[in-house]
């Protein structure tokens, strides 16, 4: 049975016990991610100050915060992991936004209670090993102490120096890992990306290629499971103020986003239009590399988007054309074309590269030749568009009769516009991904309703 749990009291004496953290947040190099350069341009109004921090942190009693199926968390841990999300996310504690901190902790603690029971179950019944080792643990701490240009003493020293217990950091560090390799091992090895899947994504690609792109990373705050979209909206709001503040986005990304992008910092890489929900399509449209979005609602949930880079996109290739014209006028008689035509069918077997075009068809009287540059084979007359998809470089068309007259067209150049399309072999894993990603929400969800969730 679920009970609600006003948060209003420890919100108030939590100033006090986040001394600690007041004095000093952020991990040396945790809270460096995203270089000063690159911090999003202010989208909301300036957030209020920071909680004043009383001189000492005062003793508070230590209580049951939650029971997870008789598995206890007590008010210290809901406290320690509050100051580990402080601490890795380099958010700074306000009155407004400590009671968000609070429920995103006491949620992250209740979803690895039942991650951990389920593992134990699964453990047991198939006498298999899951759960990572004190080893494998120490092994994540020394790979991100080295990407953090810091010795894992160093690391833990300054959890340490925060008022961090080191077990708050490796419970979590052990959780994540263990959850994140079952369903890999259970799920992964069954998933298959069908060729109609494959070719569906090229398709979706195909039709908005030739839009802009964008270069996003995100967090996605599911309603459903921080307790309504107000509750999204209202944690967003202040998410966007603290990263406005300096908190890294990718800091904030690992540790409140519900999104698979999460592990990775929120990085969601290029993404063309259509691939995200249209409330975010329409918001992407508005921003400025650099820039952090306002809170965006979807059906589902809250997204916040930093848009880090911005570029043209193009459907097709883009062709050099060089073209040879015998100049008519739309109204021209058959006899006319008929007489332009036989002129350009008789040059075309003379024309031997691009570098002779000019000089050849300037020996025909009544020619005109010349130079069109580069363009995509899109921006071109639908009759040169036909013409430049067909011809390989160095290959010349038949007459082509335009408003203006009766042409050849030479393609001197092609390459691919834009950004390369993903390989085969990319969207393959890109699909595999999401849909990991899925299962283990809906596994997760599973867990949650079938559980016995008592907060107090």
């Amino acid at each position: 049975m679920r009970s609600a749990r006003s948060v209003t009291t420890f919100a108030a004496g939590a100033a006090s016990i986040l001394a600690l953290t007041v004095a000093g947040l952020g991990l040396p190099a945790l809270a460096q991610e995203q270089p000063a350069a690159q911090q999003p341009a202010p989208e909301v109004a300036a957030p209020p100050a920071a909680a004043p921090a009383p001189a000492a942190p005062q003793p508070l009693s230590e209580s049951v915060s939650a029971v997870v199926n008789d598995d206890i968390i007590s008010s210290y841990d809901v406290m320690q992991r509050m100051r580990l999300l402080m601490a890795t996310s380099g958010m700074q504690p306000t009155q407004e936004n400590l009671p968000q901190i609070e429920q995103e902790a006491l949620r992250s603690l209740i979803d690895e209670r039942l991650q951990m029971q389920e593992l134990k179950r699964v453990e047991k019944q198939q006498k298999i090993t899951i759960i990572s080792t004190d080893k494998e643990v120490d092994e994540q701490i020394a790979d991100i102490a080295q990407s953090n240009k810091m010795t894992a003493d160093q690391l833990k020293q300054s959890l340490v120096a925060q008022g961090i217990g080191l077990e708050t950091w490796r419970a979590q560090l052990r959780a994540d890992s263990s959850w994140q390799s079952w369903i890999q091992g259970r799920y992964g090895s069954r998933l298959r990306i069908g060729e109609d899947q494959i070719k569906a994504y090229q398709r979706r690609l195909a039709e908005s290629a030739a839009k802009p792109q964008y270069q996003i990373s995100e967090v996605f705050l599911d309603a459903n499971r921080v307790g309504g979209m107000e509750v999204a909206n209202n944690g967003a709001a202040q998410l966007i103020t603290q990263m406005q503040q300096g908190a890294p986005f990718a800091a904030v990304a690992r540790q409140f986003s519900g999104s698979a992008t999460a592990a990775n910092g929120g990085d969601v890489g290029w993404v063309n239009q259509g691939e995200m929900p249209p409330e975010v399509d329409a918001a992407l449209e508005q921003l400025r590399p650099g820039q952090l979005s306002k809170p965006i609602q979807v059906k589902d949930g809250v997204y916040i988007i930093y848009l880090r880079d911005k570029r043209a996109g193009s459907k097709t290739a883009i062709v050099d054309l060089k073209q040879v014209a015998a100049p008519l006028a739309a109204d021209a008689t058959e006899a006319q074309v008929a007489a332009a035509t036989k002129l350009l069918t008789d040059l075309k077997p003379k024309i031997t590269s691009c570098a002779s075009l000019e000089a050849t068809a300037g020996k025909v009287d009544g020619l005109v030749a010349g130079d069109l540059g580069e363009a995509e084979i899109t921006d071109l007359a639908p009759a040169f568009q036909e013409a430049a998809n067909k011809l390989e470089v160095g290959q010349i068309s038949d007459p082509i009769r335009t408003d203006a007259g009766m042409h050849l067209i030479a393609v001197c150049g092609k390459r691919q516009g834009g950004a390369n399309a993903p390989s085969r072999d990319q969207i393959e894993n890109r699909l595999r991904g999401q849909q990991l990603a899925l299962i283990a929400k809906r596994y997760l969800r599973d867990l949650r309703n079938q559980a016995t969730i008592e907060t107090r």
